[in-house]
């Protein structure tokens, strides 16, 4: 076990030590004041487009919804004529209906779920103008409403909430671009494969003809993981060595998953003047994470037990690379799922019961865990303003945060976000379980079976994108189910965000006295904890003792 504490505790350290000075930045970008050295290029951008003002939050709001109804009609329009645009060396035809209508909704929502294999379905052209330009847009979405939210605590009684367009451009142009151009170089020094030329033949040493599929690989991987959008160049995504081929670069990669909302957290303090506020969420969020890893690593360095019980003795090694390992692979797996990026550089249902339960739960509670670019911060934002609503309640107080009061129309709002992926997340799990067409595409029965139905609901519901495997879900009735998933999953929850923010937007924020509640302290963060546990323990409990716990079960009780 001393190697797995090495491992998570040198990741974290890599982790804060970058993104501190990064928290400064995304801190700058959230005032709209014009930035240094770039805003006179600002200045004039926006002269040229138009744009003049602040808005409102309903005005804000349909900015960022406007502007992803456009890249969903552009993305799917590509993908549909594929077959007659440029950049296509292998003359892919355009995809299906249904699976083109899936694909556009899964990466405007910045879920990237997959029902097919990139390399052989999607031209470079889909994969370039499309896909790799949506990972920036929809990240780009998930923080403009995330600055818009933290705007609203920070300022005294105001109107407005900030520039979607501008918020948009910026974000885009001074953090994604040049930290994806970063990354991207990392990628490719570490061998990552970054071609157009056209997919090569060769023998393989049994003397079969294959194809080599090649690509701009890396320019997709950056922003895939730095926007923890997750969807791969290749079917195997981050286990294939074209994307993800040394210990360095899996490394790196995790890194990049977490950089920006672990940022976040630290441009969330700055930006309301108390650096501390933003030091506790980061605090909740990283022991929340410890838990979780240290737990997937106990799950896999036990083993199989039925393999163990035949006298098989070791780890978990199924489903993973051997030039990872079953640490590497388990972290990688914690990750990605506690953030909203669904990268894999392993087969997750080759995990254990009780491995692979704890990436599905980290989907489960909302992707808080840092979560995803923007959506992580304004999703835990949502559970402390349920945990000071519920210790406002404990101590007889109305409950503040940060000096804003929060009345019934926040918690209202709050209780809304907090339950519509839950809620999708049972009630499709549900209408899969009765229906031909949803049982039909299982392809294992019993509990393992269900955990991977709720698996990939819990995936499409709360924008992560990663699969369970053991599931064929190209048909009609998956595309769609989980296209309407991940299209609730991200709409029905940015709306009441920013109504919360339009609502806090305008109270003043009131002087401190000795009734507020501390928002800064290890009691909060230990009350933080508990409520995002509690919620998800409430929830879908019973749902996991239908699958994971009960496939453990069963295991257990092969071995007897």
């Amino acid at each position: 076990m001393a190697a797995s504490a090495l491992l998570i505790a040198s990741y974290l350290a890599a982790l804060l030590l970058l993104a501190w000075p990064l928290g400064r930045l995304i801190a700058r970008l959230i005032d709209p004041r014009p930035l240094p050295f770039v805003g006179g290029v600002e200045t004039s951008l926006w002269r040229l487009a138009g744009l003049r003002g602040e808005m409102r939050w309903q005005t804000y709001l349909l900015a960022i919804l406007l502007f992803n109804a456009m890249g969903f009609a552009l993305l799917l329009a590509i993908l549909l004529l594929q077959g007659s645009l440029p950049l296509n060396p292998q003359h892919f035809p355009g995809l299906s209906w249904d699976l083109a209508l899936n694909t556009a909704v899964s990466f405007v929502t910045n879920t990237d779920w997959q029902a097919y294999a990139g390399e052989s379905s999607l031209s470079y052209f889909s994969q370039m103008a499309g896909l790799t330009v949506q990972n920036f847009l929809s990240a780009a979405s998930g923080l403009a409403v995330a600055f818009a939210l933290i705007r609203a605590f920070a300022r005294r009684s105001s109107a407005t909430l900030g520039n979607a367009w501008q918020d948009l451009g910026r974000i885009v142009l001074w953090l994604l671009l040049p930290l994806s151009l970063l990354f991207a170089l990392l990628l490719i020094q570490q061998g990552v494969v970054q071609s157009f030329s056209a997919y090569l033949p060769f023998t393989s040493l049994e003397g079969a003809k294959q194809l080599l599929p090649m690509g701009p690989v890396a320019s997709q991987e950056a922003i895939k993981l730095l926007g923890t959008n997750g969807g791969g160049f290749f079917n195997a995504n981050s286990a294939h060595p074209f994307e993800n081929p040394t210990d360095i670069s899996n490394f790196a990669q995790m890194l990049a998953i977490f950089l920006i909302p672990a940022a976040l957290c630290f441009a969330f303090g700055e930006a309301v003047g108390d650096a501390r506020q933003g030091r506790v969420i980061l605090a909740a969020m990283t022991l929340i994470f410890v838990l979780c890893a240290s737990a997937m690593f106990w799950a896999e360095l036990q083993g199989n037990p039925t393999l163990r019980a035949l006298g098989v003795d070791g780890t978990n090694l199924e489903g993973k690379e051997s030039r990872f390992g079953v640490l590497a692979s388990g972290l990688y797996a914690v990750v990605t799922t506690a953030a909203s990026c669904g990268a894999v550089n392993a087969m997750h249902d080759s995990f254990t019961a009780l491995g692979g339960m704890i990436p599905m739960w980290l989907m489960q509670i909302g992707e808080v865990i840092f979560g995803g670019v923007g959506s992580g911060l304004y999703g835990m934002l949502l559970f402390v303003l349920l945990a000071v609503f519920i210790a406002g309640l404990m101590i007889g107080r109305t409950p503040e945060y940060l000096g804003k009061k929060i009345d019934v129309r926040e918690m209202k709002m709050t209780a809304l976000a907090i339950l519509v992926t839950p809620a999708l997340v049972l009630l499709g799990s549900a209408l899969a379980m009765m229906s031909d067409a949803g049982r039909a595409a299982m392809l294992n029965p019993g509990a393992h079976g269900f955990s991977e139905v709720l698996y990939a609901l819990s995936s499409a519901a709360n924008n992560n994108g990663s699969a369970f495997a053991g599931l064929s879900a190209n048909t009609p009735f998956w595309n769609l189910l989980l296209a309407f998933c991940m299209l609730a999953g991200r709409f029905m929850v940015i709306v009441p965000v920013m109504a919360i923010a339009g609502s806090l937007v305008a109270k003043k924020i009131q002087p401190v006295s000795s009734g507020t509640l501390p928002t800064h302290g290890p009691l909060f963060v230990g009350l933080l904890i508990g409520t995002v546990l509690l919620t998800g323990a409430l929830t879908f409990i019973p749902a996991l003792a239908s699958g994971p716990i009960a496939d453990h079960l069963m295991h257990m009780e092969r071995t007897r």
